[in-house]
């Protein structure tokens, strides 16, 4: 574990996290909790093919060779147990770019695109962006958990949705969706003729008591309406690479994906994201399971914290992501008294509950993938936030 607790200063790298507080909150000198990024290096395997790659010296036009595709599909057969083939495989700079080329390729400017709140803002953003409706089918937090409200589902795909985007696991409440959920949505889904998008880009950031099962693999029938898209850059903490993959088995689909990818003028991802991508995939597997163990010892850091210093803040009970969704509700602050006791009293910053749309009100989400130094400081600012 000592890797983890290593200590690495990112301030001079264009770090988002560490350098760009004070365009997101207004404020310098704030300790940052928020954007879902890593504290830590990626697996030395990644590092080592990154430094080969570049002491090559010439990086001209690349492209995605089969070894990197063969990679992706042993991955996924493994910790997932899903057989895809590369052929089913296309690429994007990351996830989000993933989201708005499926808005684009599969709904026309006005059409209802569903979503379930609080999710990840760019849901909103990419539906907004692109001229569709936003629909949305809150999600229902019961006891310490968040649930799926069938019949509200069920009652928006009826009045008719081109797209559903399905936040697997989600972010930022941590469910790791059980299979008999996702075949449920996935059912009502193909009842009503709604492709879905299934963002799982935190797929391999489960812990011990779950398993994360990708919609795509339920049943024939769902492998055939569903856009499945990962990425190595949550996993491995390789965001500013800019790689992910999106898996489409249905080769209509796939077709209409790839030409809109083709009209944005998108080629080919950059050299280093593939090099990476292909590392991580082959050798990544033993630093992912030691990562696993250090983020599941941070949270139950936090819990215990929050149970003996901050017990009006309770935890949403989180199954995967190395994000913690605090209900601060019972503090009986507005959003806007909650960020200004963060910012000015414990200068912590973690986002807003309000930006995941319905349901966020009162929440804030931290990042624990950090050394558990770092953890136990930005706790320390939280109780001094509160008391």
């Amino acid at each position: 574990m000592t890797f983890f607790n290593e200590k690495i200063d990112r301030l001079n790298t264009a770090s988002v996290k560490w350098e760009a507080t004070k365009e997101i909150f207004g404020e310098t000198d704030l300790w940052p909790m928020w954007v879902a990024d890593m504290d830590f290096k990626p697996p030395q395997a990644v590092i080592e093919a990154i430094k080969k790659r570049a002491d090559h010296g010439v990086f001209g036009y690349t492209f995605i060779p089969e070894s990197t595709k063969q990679a992706i599909a042993a991955w996924v057969s493994k910790r997932h147990s899903w057989t895809i083939d590369g052929s089913w495989l296309l690429y994007c700079s990351g996830v989000v770019q993933a989201i708005s080329t499926a808005i684009q390729a599969f709904t026309e400017e006005g059409d209802r695109v569903l979503l379930q709140s609080p999710v990840y803002t760019p849901f909103f953003e990419m539906i907004k962006q692109n001229n569709r409706t936003v629909v949305n089918s809150p999600l229902i937090l019961e006891g310490n958990q968040y649930r799926i409200d069938f019949a509200a589902f069920d009652e928006e795909l009826k009045k008719g949705c081109k797209l559903f985007l399905l936040c697997s696991p989600h972010n930022p409440g941590g469910r790791v969706w059980t299979k008999d959920e996702l075949l449920q949505m996935g059912e009502l889904c193909l009842k009503y003729n709604c492709l879905i998008l299934s963002d799982e880009i935190h797929s391999d950031l489960v812990y011990k008591e779950y398993k994360h099962t990708p919609i795509a693999s339920i049943t024939e029938a769902l492998s055939e309406n569903v856009i499945t898209c990962i990425a190595p850059s949550k996993t491995f903490n390789l965001a500013g690479l800019q790689a992910s993959v999106a898996i489409i088995k249905n080769n209509t689909l796939r077709k209409q994906f790839d030409d809109t990818l083709k009209r944005q003028g998108f080629f080919t991802l950059n050299t280093f994201g593939i090099i990476a991508m292909e590392a991580a995939y082959l050798e990544g597997e033993a630093w992912l399971e030691k990562l696993m163990a250090y983020l599941q010892d941070n949270k139950q850091y936090v819990l215990n914290f929050l149970q003996e210093n901050l017990p009006e803040i309770t935890c949403i009970d989180s199954e995967g992501t190395y994000l913690l969704w605090l209900d601060c509700r019972k503090l009986g602050l507005s959003d806007q008294e909650l960020r200004a006791s963060l910012l000015q009293k414990g200068r912590l910053a973690l986002e807003p509950g309000t930006k995941y749309g319905l349901g966020g009100e009162g929440f804030v989400r931290m990042n624990i993938a950090c050394p558990k130094e770092h953890v136990i400081e930005g706790l320390n600012r939280l109780k001094m936030a509160f008391k």
